[in-house]
């Protein structure tokens, strides 16, 4: 098992519990294709670095969880056409 770190930039026009469902998506997807997450942080509402699609701030979540090699392009494939996800990431973390 690999341990992975998946960014999510979450568009900030979206109230609280739509958030929350995003990311309960993301973690089903990776549950889904049998990955375990670990933990996940929130950074909350935090100003872009350059405009994307006409906004300047993002809601920030970081997934770590642990999973085969093969888990994150599927859960990317979902992430990459989620609606309220505006950028996302997903990087391998050595030991």
């Amino acid at each position: 098992m690999n341990k992975y770190e998946l960014a999510v930039v979450v568009n900030a026009k979206l109230e609280d519990e739509e958030r929350a469902a995003t990311i309960e998506k993301v973690k089903e997807y990776i549950a889904r294709y049998g990955g375990t997450v670990t933990d996940v942080d929130d950074w909350g509402k935090r100003k872009l670095a350059y405009e994307i699609q006409k906004m300047h701030e993002a809601f920030y979540y970081f997934v770590h969880f642990e999973a085969d090699s093969t888990c994150p392009a599927e859960v990317e494939r979902h992430v990459r056409i989620m609606e309220n996800v505006i950028r996302y990431l997903c990087v391998r973390q050595d030991a």
